[in-house]
């Protein structure tokens, strides 16, 4: 998979891209990150200025739509496989694991990163990106909203994760849209704090029945909204 971040400050991913399980799929060919900076669209100047206060007055400045349609385009063609684009921004469909995996069977990601008061709208007119948020709260920029989209769409391509079933198991995912069971290892005890002994008969039926109790229960006391809504009974 190809992602492509369009953002106004590539090297905030300098050490992002290069720790741990990301780093090891970039290395393996897995995934493939390039990184364009808006800037180098802008007019002819010394600064590169791509923002400008916005027509109507209000605080703040705004990106432009020329260098950034400009570069966008421009990053199309840089792979022949089709990208589908994401804009950051919080009036976006909100993130989350379904989404995750629908990105996740995509062959190339662009992920475009907004800054100040976001883009000039005729940015959103022409190129028709999918906008998305992570939640309901406001970033300084859109290049942390797009280190969570990567992070959480590279683990469910093959051969990223160690154990596949990682990806099934987990909070939210495909085998358990509830949130996951308490996971204990060694010691035994802890501060006065022991394993259940469940865990350490050996019993794997037993094990299973007593997880997806945990799992449930966790699910109904923290996040109640992600139980299956119950079939409505007709008289």
């Amino acid at each position: 998979m190809r992602f492509d971040i369009i953002t106004l400050f590539p090297a905030i991913f300098d050490g992002y891209l290069s720790q741990g399980l990301l780093e090891k799929a970039i290395q393996r060919e897995l995934i493939d990150i390039h990184r364009h900076d808006l800037r180098d669209w802008a007019p002819p100047s010394v600064h590169r200025p791509v923002d400008d206060k916005p027509f109507g007055g209000g605080p703040g400045m705004l990106i432009q739509v020329e260098p950034t349609v400009n570069c966008i385009e421009k990053v199309e063609t840089m792979d022949p496989r089709p990208m589908r684009k994401l804009l950051l921004t919080p009036q976006g469909r909100q993130f989350d694991q379904r989404m995750a995996e629908e990105f996740a069977e995509s062959e190339r990601i662009g992920l475009i990163c907004g800054r100040y008061e976001g883009f000039d709208q005729r940015v959103i007119d022409i190129l028709e990106p999918e906008e998305v948020s992570i939640g309901d709260f406001i970033l300084n920029g859109g290049e942390t909203a797009a280190m969570v989209i990567v992070d959480a769409v590279v683990r469910l391509l093959p051969g990223v994760l160690g154990d596949s079933q990682s990806n099934i198991d987990d909070s939210f995912s495909r085998g358990n849209r509830l949130l996951e069971f308490p996971q204990y290892t060694r010691p035994r005890e802890f501060r006065g704090h022991k394993v259940p002994e469940i865990l350490l008969g050996g019993n794997h039926a037993a094990i299973e029945k007593w997880r997806d109790e945990q799992s449930r229960q966790r699910t109904i006391q923290r996040r109640s909204d992600l139980l299956p809504e119950e079939p409505s009974s007709s008289n």
